[in-house]
């Protein structure tokens, strides 16, 4: 009972974000990010997928297949570009400096802490795969890095790149995982939206490895 009610929520929320979506000025939106524009659609990629935003209804899909197929985008993802597009500063620029995201000023004590149990649980749910995690970044056109079993940079969004990094566990430590961010990422969203974003893109991880997995790729 309980579960339906929050599921429930969370559909009126994006119900509402996307009533919000429609009272903000969608040419600026296009110049702004540079997004494809159509007469009834905007496309903007996340996280190597492609999303597009219906410009009568506000409503967010996304597609593997040049949208012969479309599927409404869950919560974390349509509610990250909601924010993106119609809250983001004026100004916003990357920095093209890359802090941790645990050291954002704003977030400090938050979720994204340090140690805390968003960063716990994913590198628990990475531990022992690294090999997989490796293939899902690569999916997602990720370009690897050094230092890390397994180090990425990925395209949040093709304006606002991040960095995954995973260390798998050994006899002294526990896996772990740090995430890296522009230093100007809370221009492009609120504190709370980062949140979604980074459950979104682990979330597209996870689903990855599993697929690999299930498929007996590797």
């Amino acid at each position: 009972m309980v579960e339906k009610r929050e599921i429930s929520n969370y559909e009126k929320m994006k119900k509402d974000m996307a009533a919000v979506f429609l009272q903000y000025d969608q040419e600026k939106m296009i110049r702004k990010f540079g997004l494809s524009g159509g007469r009834d659609y905007l496309s903007l990629p996340f996280l190597s997928q492609e999303y597009r935003i219906n410009r009568h209804t506000g409503q967010v899909t996304w597609s593997k297949d040049g949208f012969r197929t479309a599927k409404e985008a869950d919560y974390n993802a349509a509610m990250t570009i909601y924010d993106v597009l119609c809250c983001s500063r004026e100004d916003c620029h990357p920095a093209h400096e890359w802090v941790n995201v645990c050291s954002l000023s704003a977030v400090k004590g938050g979720s994204l802490a340090k140690n805390g149990y968003f960063f716990q649980n994913a590198a628990e749910a990475f531990a022992g795969k690294t090999e997989a995690l490796s293939w899902a970044c690569e999916s997602f056109q990720g370009r690897k890095l050094e230092k890390g079993d397994a180090a990425y940079e990925l395209d949040l969004f093709p304006f606002l790149q991040m960095i995954l990094r995973f260390w798998d566990a050994d006899e002294e430590f526990p896996a772990s995982l740090q995430i890296l961010v522009d230093k100007n990422i809370l221009d492009y969203m609120h504190y709370e939206t980062l949140m979604f974003a980074l459950t979104h893109v682990l979330g597209r991880i996870r689903e990855e490895m599993d697929q690999v997995r299930e498929e007996g790729v590797l």
